[in-house]
């Protein structure tokens, strides 16, 4: 099954056609929907009048990639902040990966190396990177050996987590219910302690 969200038709197609525009999406999502977090690569390469490139963005102006990104409807509630994570990202990307965001994926010898890798982007912390993984696992059927484990919970089949788990509008909706529970159960926590 392939990821579908609930956003425009061409965005979803970058999304599935684009390994760097998915990165970013997943780099996006914070704070933030992840519909918008998601749509936003497709916006973004619209804005720059062709497909994204890991080099061009990575030496790109960055007050001008700001402007870009905070321009409305901004593709980040945190522009400036965001603009410059893509840019780390794709940095990341041209140094050890030649530009090639599939690279990332593509050659890791196993889950916990592939975990590592993604855990190395800026910004990726355990979760974000766990996520990632599961996503790359259950949509997009990069599965080196180990891959569920290293994804932990967020790789378990029949879950509904994370944005690795929707595929339609129904197990969007059961992912954002697992959120809130989880959200009121650390709210809770706080509260006892």
């Amino acid at each position: 099954m392939t990821l579908s969200l609930p956003i425009e038709p061409a965005a979803n197609d970058l999304l599935h056609r684009d390994p760097l525009a998915l990165l970013l999406g997943m780099t996006l999502d914070q704070q933030v929907p992840m519909e918008k977090a998601f749509s936003s690569p497709y916006v973004l390469t619209r804005r720059l009048g062709h497909d994204l490139d890991a080099r061009e963005l990575a030496a790109y102006d960055p007050q001008a990639l700001v402007e870009i990104f905070a321009r409305p409807p901004a593709l980040h509630r945190f522009p400036k902040a965001m603009a410059a994570r893509v840019q780390e990202v794709c940095r990341v990307l041209v140094e050890r990966y030649d530009g090639d965001a599939a690279r990332l994926w593509s050659d890791a010898a196993d889950g916990r190396e592939l975990l590592a890798r993604i855990g190395a982007l800026p910004g990726f912390g355990r979760q974000k990177a766990q996520i990632l993984l599961a996503l790359l696992g259950k949509r997009f059927d990069v599965r080196p050996d180990g891959w569920r484990e290293a994804a932990g919970g967020y790789g378990e089949p029949d879950a509904y987590r994370s944005v690795a788990d929707v595929t339609d509008n129904e197990s969007l909706r059961l992912v954002r219910e697992y959120k809130q529970q989880v959200k009121a159960a650390a709210r809770a926590n706080a509260a006892t302690d």
